[in-house]
Formats: C-alpha cells, structure tokens, sequence
C-alpha cells in the first residue's frame, strides 16, 4: 500500500515515525500523524493554528489520552477526570500519564552511553492500531474518490473519519471532514 502515496503523503508517515521515536514513544499513534501533517503545512491552507492544535494534542495526552468524550461519559458515572489527573500528578508528577514508556538499556547502550556515543536513531516504533486503521482508511477515502494515490488530503480525511483525539482537536479547531474535503482538494 505504501507505493500509492505520494511523497508528501510517505514524509508524513515516515515524519510521524520520526516524531513518535523523538518523543521515546513505544508506538506511533493517530497523534503523532497528525503533528506530522500539520508540521509539513498540509493544514495550512485551512487557516489552522498549528502551535494551538500541537498544544491542544499536548493536553489530551496529559490526560492520558482521554477525549471529551471520555470525559463526560466518566463524569456520567461520577468521576471527574480532572481530580484524577489531578491526584495522579501530585503524586507521580506533573505529565504523569502522558509518560513515554521507558526504554529498556542493553549493554550496548551503555557502553555507547559511557564513550560519549550517541544511541542509534533506527530503533523500531510500531504503528498502533489505531494508527494502521488510519492509513487503510486514507487508501479506502482515495478509492472512494477514484484518486490513483494517497494524499495528505487522505490522511487528513481519515483522520477526521475516525473517532478520537485527533478528530475532536480538529473540529474543536474547525476542521471538519466536508470543510477539509472543500478547502484541499485541487
């Protein structure tokens, strides 16, 4: 699948690899595709803000990845999110839950450590699941549209197709399914 898109599209994906394993992240996530998309400008020409969508994904996270959505069917049942975050940060510290997980070190690693050596950038992140129902929905929107490659234009619209963070900080930041459809497509 990864021949159809175009190079835009593949630096998005191979910039939300990049920028999951410079965060220590064990996994690439919707998130991390987003921020790839709105460094390389795909959301410019919708007029998005992009340090207020980046910092808008940074709060989502500090929550623990929990959306609005969440959080109201939590405070549905009487728990308020806000105090747990709360709780866990003045005990664990504040950005607690949205710790990266902690890299195992081999003995390479600290011998590399201990000379000075910089660690290897190849380390494998994994795309979750989310993530992989995000590029095979950007290859369904472009067959839907009878598009020959995959776009930024089709991440974008997966993205936006998909329940979750990155759909809700999207919409919160007027960016809807229709209004990215009408603003990028050429």
């Amino acid at each position: 699948m990864f021949e159809r898109f175009t190079q835009d599209a593949r630096d998005a994906v191979t910039g939300a690899v990049a920028g999951a394993r410079h965060a220590g992240a064990a996994t690439v996530t919707e998130e991390h595709l987003l921020l790839a998309l709105l460094d390389r400008g795909a959301l410019d020409p919708l007029g998005v803000d992009r340090a207020a969508v980046a910092a808008d994904l940074a709060a989502a996270r500090r929550r623990g990845g929990m959306s609005r959505a969440d959080e109201e069917a939590l405070a549905g049942l009487g728990i308020d999110l806000t105090e747990i975050v709360s709780r866990v940060e003045e005990t664990h510290g504040e950005g607690a839950l949205a710790s990266a997980t902690p890299r195992r070190r081999s003995l390479g690693s600290s011998l590399r450590s201990a000379l000075g050596r910089p660690e290897p950038e190849r380390r494998h992140v994994p795309l979750t699941a989310g993530a992989k129902k995000t590029l095979e929905q950007s290859l369904r929107i472009a067959l839907g549209r009878h598009d020959r490659h995959i776009a930024t234009l089709h991440l974008l619209l997966a993205l936006l197709s998909r329940p979750g963070t990155a759909a809700e900080v999207l919409a919160d930041h007027g960016v809807t399914y229709a209004a990215a459809e009408a603003g990028l497509a050429a």
